[in-house]
């Protein structure tokens, strides 16, 4: 992306979307940071100085459009990212609707929703839409019924969105992390009452690369689906 772009972000305050957001402000973009409620927000605004945030919280996708319609949004939105989630394990019999819905609303219905409100946005910037997805939805899993299916409806999502908004100059990418050194992770292995070791696991700023990679392809092509795993 030439010159000084706006990015979208949710997800920013850490693993993977603390790496993307320090990343685009170190080489001088506009960083827009999306954070569930003003506390939130003042906090990473502090840790970027410069950058811009965005307050609406992922839990409830019903009132963000409520939420932005009182916010100065960017008039031009080069990338949106999303990155945020929510991960709760547990088999499909424990599993309640509450516990469904969360996850469903953060990891799918919440990006969809964003995405519908800065449309607009990203068709003026003929920007791009990523999806930081997991291998989760690509596979399923005992115990992640609700998260990969979460996540497998992300992937709907983006490949209904690349469609649709092709002719627009939209570009749409879903990345597949495999698992990542990062609090979500420290969670997951905490629920699988599993010793976590991030050794063992990428680098958050690993992932980072490739998303950037992603948006720094020249126009002529676009980055469809891109799987990052574990090297070691």
């Amino acid at each position: 992306m030439a010159g000084m772009a706006t990015h979208v972000i949710t997800g920013a305050g850490s693993g993977i979307g603390a790496a993307v957001a320090r990343r685009l402000h170190e080489r001088g973009d506009q960083v827009v940071l999306h954070a569930r409620d003003a506390g939130r927000a003042k906090e990473l605004a502090a840790a970027l100085p410069g950058a811009k945030t965005l307050v609406g919280d992922l839990a409830e996708p019903g009132k963000l459009s409520w939420a932005l319609s009182h916010q100065s949004l960017p008039e031009r939105v080069d990338s949106l990212l999303h990155i945020a989630g929510i991960v709760d394990l547990g088999p499909v019999g424990d599993l309640t609707p509450k516990t469904w819905t969360n996850q469903l609303n953060v990891n799918l219905v919440a990006p969809a929703e964003l995405t519908r409100l800065l449309l607009p946005q990203l068709r003026v910037a003929q920007g791009q839409v990523v999806f930081v997805n997991s291998g989760s939805g690509l596979n399923a899993h005992a115990d992640w019924a609700a998260y990969c299916a979460s996540k497998h409806g992300l992937k709907a999502l983006a490949d209904s969105l690349r469609l649709e908004e092709h002719a627009n100059g939209v570009r749409v990418t879903s990345v597949y992390p495999g698992r990542t050194a990062s609090p979500m992770q420290a969670k997951v292995h905490q629920q699988e009452g599993k010793e976590y070791d991030p050794s063992k696991w990428m680098d958050p700023d690993s992932v980072a690369t490739t998303i950037l990679m992603a948006l720094d392809l020249p126009r002529d092509a676009e980055v469809n689906d891109l799987m990052v795993r574990p090297g070691r």
